[in-house]
């Protein structure tokens, strides 16, 4: 046992050397997510401007119907993007409200 402890000891008192620290440091912006409106043969413009309006915040009536009508003609078109929690909300709000919606996507 006394090599045992000996090594134990000359461990314990072996100085530790710490990984050499960076103060660089490197910054990612957090991803953007897209909330994708898919055009149908059910709602309506109406509908889509009402809940465009009700649920993307700052989104004006002018704004809603010229997105409506890049669903209508287009097949879709991005209604909103930013942080994924609220992507996430956006994107179910529009959801239930009826809308047709694409798998959010990442920017």
């Amino acid at each position: 046992m006394a090599g045992f402890n000996s090594a134990v000891s000359m461990a314990a008192s072996s100085p530790a050397i710490a990984p050499e620290k960076t103060r660089q440091t490197v910054r990612k912006p957090y991803p953007t997510y897209k909330i994708i409106v898919l055009n149908d043969d059910f709602n309506t413009f109406q509908h889509v401007v009402d809940c465009l309006t009700k649920y993307i915040p700052g989104m004006s009536g002018d704004q809603a119907w010229d997105l409506a009508h890049q669903i209508h003609n287009d097949g879709q078109a991005i209604v909103w993007t930013g942080p994924l929690e609220q992507a996430e909300l956006y994107h179910s709000q529009l959801s239930r409200a009826g809308l047709t919606m694409a798998p959010l996507e990442q920017a």
